[in-house]
């Protein structure tokens, strides 16, 4: 895990402008087949806690999924790790809306199409629809947040918006918040209630 954690920032150094060398070494070093982009943290935090309780060592298996801090990054990211690159394959998740993005990236690597999995709104919402309101606030509870989240609910902006928008809103309120409880709303996942994109991804590495 150490190793592909290093990987992973030494990707993201490259990425943003710095050397490759040491990405390159450190794929070799960890034995790195598969990158799985996704747009942000909180995507990391949930593959691979699913990945985790399904008894899946992704790290043994040469999967390191890459944080890239946005869609509109795919193309350096693929370009990097893909056959242009590193030559890894190149897998990811996505949120509808960045589609578009991550098959222009993809193609321009030479990378294959069919390895995309999309979210209908993104990936929060596909947990939150899975677990159902009830579920989620029992999480909510667990957590020491119920009476956080009942005092998000009291505030006049809440009113208009559905049960479920409210949650995706309580979730993105505070720093590291949508992080935390991307690992917790997986972990909390029955198996026959996984989110078809993420069951998908799981099911392709």
């Amino acid at each position: 895990m150490a190793d592909m954690r290093a990987f992973r920032e030494a990707v993201t150094g490259w990425a943003t402008g710095g050397p490759g060398a040491a990405a390159r070494d450190l794929a070799e070093s960890s034995g790195v087949r598969v990158a799985v982009l996704v747009e942000g943290l909180s995507d990391l935090a949930a593959v691979e806690a699913l990945a985790t309780r399904r008894g899946r060592d992704l790290a043994a298996g040469g999967v390191c999924v890459v944080p890239m801090g946005g869609a509109m990054s795919i193309g350096g990211y693929a370009a990097l790790l893909g056959p242009p690159g590193l030559g890894l394959h190149l897998t990811g998740l996505c949120d509808e809306a960045e589609q578009g993005f991550y098959e222009r990236g993809l193609r321009r690597a030479g990378a294959p199409l069919r390895d995309i999995h999309v979210c209908r709104a993104d990936l929060e919402d596909e947990l939150l629809r899975a677990l159902g309101i009830p579920g989620v606030e029992e999480i909510f509870r667990a957590e020491g947040d119920f009476r956080s989240w009942q005092t998000f609910l009291r505030q006049p902006a809440q009113h208009d918006r559905s049960p479920h928008q409210q949650a995706r809103r309580f979730l993105g309120t505070r720093k590291g918040r949508k992080i935390r409880y991307g690992r917790l709303l997986a972990e909390a996942l029955a198996p026959d209630r996984t989110p078809g994109p993420l069951d998908d991804l799981l099911a392709s590495l």
